[in-house]
C-alpha cells in the first residue's frame, strides 16, 4: 500500500505541471489588462507611461517562462505571491475564506450522503413500487431544480414561516463567525446553503446508489446469501451494500471537491465570502496571481480527493488490493 501511495503521489506531478501550464498559458491569452482595469475604476485619464509603471510593478514586464517559474517556484516556498488588486498576500485572501468555503463543502456532503445512500437503499429494494417512484421523483427534482433557486425559497420560506410563528422575519447572519468562535452562529448562517446545495448534491448519488444496488442485488453471491437463510438486513448491508458504494464514492468524492470552488451563485445568494466569489472577482480584476493559485487550489482538491477515493476502495471491497 505504501509503495502504491508512492507512486500515485508521483504521478501526481505532470498533472500538477500539466494543469499549471494550462491556467497560466488561458490568463494570459485572455483580453484585458489590470493595470487599466484600475485606472479605470478610478476615472483618472491615463498615460501610457503610467500602465508601463503598473506592469513592472506587477512583474507583467517579466518574460512569461520568468513569469511561471515564479508562479511554480512560489509552491516550494510556500509562497503564492502577492494579489494584484488588493497588495495583500494570496495565501492570506485565501486562509479568510478557506475554512467557509471547506465547512460548506463537508457540510453539504454529510447532507448529500444521510439522504442519498438510504433512499438508493430502499428505492433498490422496493423496485417499482409507490415507494421507487416517489423516491425517483424526488432525485429527479433534485437534479432540475438549480441549488442557487431553491436557496432564495428557502430564504423566502423562512421570512414566511418566521414572520406568521413568531411575528418578526428572521434571516441568516450575513457575518462569518467560526464554528469554534461561535457554534449556534455559524450553523444558523451555513445550514441552508449546505441543504440547498446538499440536496441536488444527494438527487444524482440517490440515483447512481439505486443503479449500483440493483445491480449487485441480482449478482449469485447475494442470491446464495439468501438462500443461507440469512435476513434480508444482512443481506443488503454485509452483502450488497459495501460492493454497491464503490461508484457512490467517486461521485460523492468528486462533487465535494467541485463544492470547494464552484458554489458561486449559491454564495450570491447566502451573501457568502467564500472561494467561488474570490475566484470571480480575481477574474473580474484580470488579476492572475490570485485567479492561478485558485484554480490550482482546486486542482489540488480534486487530485488528493481520487486519492483518498482510490484509497476507500480497498476498504470497502476486500477484493481490491493494491501492490
Amino acid at each position: 500500500m505504501g509503495k502504491y501511495i508512492f507512486k500515485r503521489v508521483l504521478l501526481m506531478i505532470p498533472t500538477l505541471l500539466g494543469a499549471a501550464i494550462l491556467v497560466f498559458l488561458l490568463l494570459r491569452m485572455a483580453p484585458g489588462d489590470i493595470c487599466a482595469v484600475r485606472y479605470l475604476g478610478t476615472g483618472m485619464a491615463i498615460s501610457e507611461d503610467q500602465i508601463q509603471l503598473c506592469r513592472e510593478q506587477l512583474g507583467l514586464d517579466k518574460p512569461q517562462l520568468l513569469q511561471f517559474f515564479d508562479f511554480v517556484w512560489g509552491y516550494f516556498i510556500f509562497d503564492l505571491g502577492t494579489s494584484m488588486w488588493t497588495g495583500q498576500p494570496v495565501a492570506h485572501e485565501i486562509g479568510i475564506r478557506f475554512e467557509l468555503s471547506l465547512q460548506v463543502a463537508v457540510m453539504a456532503t454529510i447532507v448529500a450522503t444521510v439522504i442519498a445512500i438510504p433512499l438508493g437503499i430502499i428505492s433498490a429494494v422496493r423496485q417499482n413500487t409507490i415507494t421507487d417512484y416517489v423516491v425517483r421523483g424526488f432525485a429527479i427534482a433534485g437534479i432540475a431544480i438549480p441549488s442557487f433557486w431553491l436557496g432564495l425559497m428557502i430564504i423566502l420560506g423562512l421570512l414566511v414561516v418566521t414572520q406568521a410563528w413568531f411575528g418578526e422575519p428572521w434571516m441568516p447572519p450575513i457575518q462569518f463567525k467560526s464554528i469554534w468562535e461561535d457554534p449556534a452562529h455559524n450553523l444558523a448562517q451555513l445550514i441552508w446553503p449546505a441543504v440547498a446545495t446538499g440536496y441536488r448534491y444527494s438527487a444524482v448519488a440517490t440515483r447512481m446508489t439505486r443503479s449500483a444496488m440493483l445491480e449487485v442485488l441480482r449478482e449469485d453471491y447475494v442470491r446464495t446469501a439468501r438462500a443461507k437463510g440469512m435476513t434480508e438486513k444482512i443481506v443488503i448491508n454485509r452483502h450488497a451494500l459495501k460492493n454497491a458504494l464503490l461508484p457512490v464514492v467517486t461521485i460523492l468524492a468528486l462533487e465535494f471537491a467541485f463544492l470547494m470552488g464552484g458554489l458561486v451563485v449559491t454564495e450570491q445568494v447566502f451573501n457568502l465570502n467564500g472561494l467561488g466569489n474570490l475566484m470571480v472577482d480575481g477574474v473580474e480584476r484580470q488579476d492572475f496571481t490570485m485567479t492561478q493559485n485558485l484554480v490550482m487550489l482546486v486542482v489540488i482538491v480534486f487530485v488528493f480527493t481520487n486519492l483518498l477515493t482510490d484509497l476507500c476502495y480497498a476498504w470497502l471491497d476486500p477484493r481490491i488490493r493494491y501492490s
